[in-house]
């Protein structure tokens, strides 16, 4: 130690202190074929752990063109609770493989972006993952490397492998769970901010089912509102401004947040849930879906499961098609907040002390 720093102990000196050459020092910790006896790698295996030698990565990188490292670069997911289990998922995996995950969080900002990816290129991690918080078609950012898996998010162009949640079914499962309780007049809170494929597949799904169920969809039933509670809360009023015989007995919502919002508009105007409104939620957000009252019934985003199906294509674990994303299975589950629909006009009405 001098001046406070501690010096490196280097390969010749592991040479110089088993007798041996640096070249056979080199062979011997890296594991080449070679001709040099068991006796000589034991003693040069030895030495090196008694002076504390420990090989320099960068430039065991330089040799190998493995650095140990994979990059993944997002827009908001380190951020955001509900989709940090995605992080969490790739990271698990990384770890398990002996890999180190570089994050950058780029807050949506272009620049930041670009400078990332170039960064990480120019440090050449061994893949890489492009990752949204939520489902979105997009072009690719210009400078990812071949193999980039996208998560969450796909390419429109094709020719990257992705993993996205199955969000058609998605819709599809929230609304059979309704029509399966009996209930018909069904109403869909739908996002309004910037109409992401995530908000269309759910649309859809909620269309089929009712064509399929011979349920006519009631325009007066779709509306749009903010993704939060405060916006959950103005769309309820607004379906519940409808005269009595129009209003919905069931609502899907476009997320957990929405849900948690019409929970509390229906609390406040003495509708019972689930006795006379039923209410299905989507993303299984953590701190919300479970701890309402009752907890709320919705459509599990699998982040992990999609996180670790990225870092393993990324690794090289598993094959991927480069022109069709994955489509994750969107599990129902099953809480207290929907049951059989109640008679009409058995719910009280709220506009009478509005």
């Amino acid at each position: 130690m001098e001046g406070g720093a501690m010096t490196r102990v280097r390969l010749t000196d592991v040479a110089k202190a088993a007798g041996v050459s640096p070249a056979t020092v080199s062979l011997v910790l890296n594991d080449a074929e070679s001709r040099i006896s068991d006796e000589t790698k034991e003693r040069v295996r030895r030495v090196a752990d008694e002076v504390g030698y420990s090989p320099n990565p960068i430039a065991r990188s330089l040799r190998t063109r493995v650095t140990g490292t994979i990059g993944l670069v997002s827009d908001r997911i380190a951020t955001t609770p509900f989709a940090g289990r995605m992080l969490a998922g790739a990271q698990e995996v990384a770890r398990e493989n002996g890999r180190l995950v570089i994050l950058v969080d780029t807050d949506g900002h272009p620049e930041i972006e670009s400078d990332a990816i170039t960064t990480l290129v120019n440090h050449r991690v061994d893949g890489m993952v492009y990752a949204s918080m939520y489902h979105r078609v997009i072009p690719a950012p210009a400078g990812l490397p071949a193999g980039t898996v996208f998560l969450d998010c796909r390419p429109e162009d094709g020719g990257y492998p992705a993993v996205v949640p199955d969000d058609y079914a998605g819709g599809r499962v929230a609304t059979q769970e309704l029509v399966d309780a009996g209930h018909r007049r069904i109403a869909f809170i739908d996002n309004d901010e910037d109409r992401p494929v995530a908000a269309q597949l759910r649309l859809r799904g909620y269309l089929d089912v009712l064509a399929e169920s011979g349920i006519e969809p009631d325009p007066a039933l779709h509306v749009f509102s903010p993704t939060s509670a405060a916006g959950g809360q103005q769309a309820a009023a607004a379906l519940f401004a409808l005269a009595p015989e129009q209003r919905p007995t069931g609502v899907f919502a476009y997320n957990d947040r929405i849900a948690a919002g019409v929970v509390t508009w229906a609390h406040r105007h003495g509708i019972r849930i689930p006795e006379d409104l039923s209410i299905v939620g989507y993303d299984d957000q953590q701190l919300v879906a479970s701890e309402l009252d009752p907890p709320l019934t919705t459509v599990s985003l699998p982040h992990a499961a999609m996180g670790r199906w990225a870092m393993e294509v990324a690794l090289g674990l598993r094959e991927a098609d480069i022109d069709s994303p994955h489509l994750m299975d969107c599990p129902i589950v099953r809480r207290a907040s929907v049951g059989p629909p109640a008679h009409l006009g058995s719910a009280r009405d709220p506009r009478a002390t509005d």
